[in-house]
């Protein structure tokens, strides 16, 4: 009667277990499949079900010259802010991935804090940082606000990399006359490559989806997307922009797929 027992309550956590994560995810999917559903919609609205479905609004994003600027704001501080994460996040996972000391454990502590702080709070502390030095906001200063926001990402996944390599290669390199830059180069590089990559596909996605550094560090021209598709919603609830999240929810998807085949992103996720 016992073993009984003990089966059926193994059983309904199993089942309570699945059935929590079945709300999860469909807590989580529903929102990006009523936006993918809306943005076929015929009408002049927002409204789910839409009356109807056609590619209306998908045409007239191709018209949309304001959200083309928008985006092409939005990609080319990604991009910089992506590089300038890279250069700096191998560097300072290499400097703190192996080492022992404490000064590399605070060191490592320091480098992920920007994930650690309010992103509103970094923000206007940004702001006020900039105000004090007196440098006016500009397209300069979001970059290096991004670069900020992006770092932890590149460090986290490079600094698993480098846990994962063997400093047997790294001695027997060394044992045959090689210097440091040519084994990181021939062999250091190409091991944590995967772990650099996925660290600068997260550090873009940050970067581009940033609402609250944007906020804060950019000038009155420098127009970002996801503010853009923030105040057409809070405005006048623009059914293009649905359209605009299709398009960008399919992207996504894709460069999740490409990363996931060229690096195993999931893997280094967990």
């Amino acid at each position: 009667m016992s073993r009984l027992a003990a089966a059926l309550d193994r059983l309904s956590f199993e089942i309570l277990l699945h059935l929590m994560a079945l709300l999860a995810v469909v807590l989580l999917l529903a929102p990006t499949v009523i936006v993918l559903v809306v943005s076929f919609t015929d009408g002049l609205s927002l409204r789910f079900p839409p009356p109807g479905y056609s590619f209306r609004w998908y045409g007239e994003l191709m018209e949309a010259w304001q959200l083309h600027y928008a985006l092409k704001n939005s990609l080319t501080v990604a991009v910089l802010a992506t590089v300038l994460a890279i250069g700096l996040g191998v560097l300072a996972a290499l400097a703190v991935a192996r080492s022992p000391r404490l000064s590399a454990r605070l060191l490592d502590g320091f480098f992920l804090s920007p994930l650690i702080l309010p992103a509103l709070a970094f923000g206007l502390s940004s702001l006020m940082f900039f105000s004090l030095i007196g440098w006016p906001v500009s397209v300069f200063t979001l970059v290096l606000g991004h670069t900020v926001v992006c770092v932890p990402y590149v460090v986290r996944n490079t600094v698993a990399a480098l846990t994962q390599l063997q400093p047997s290669l790294l001695e027997g390199s060394a044992s045959l006359g090689a210097s440091r830059l040519y084994t990181f180069r021939r062999i250091t590089l190409p091991l944590i490559r995967p772990g650099i990559l996925s660290g600068g596909f997260l550090a873009f996605m940050a970067s581009f989806d940033n609402i609250p550094v944007s906020l804060f560090l950019r000038d009155a021209a420098t127009d970002m997307l996801p503010i853009r598709m923030w105040q057409d919603l809070e405005g006048r609830l623009d059914v293009t922009i649905a359209a605009l999240s299709g398009v960008l929810i399919v992207a996504t998807i894709g460069g999740i797929a490409v990363m996931e085949r060229l690096t195993g992103l999931s893997r280094r996720l967990v």
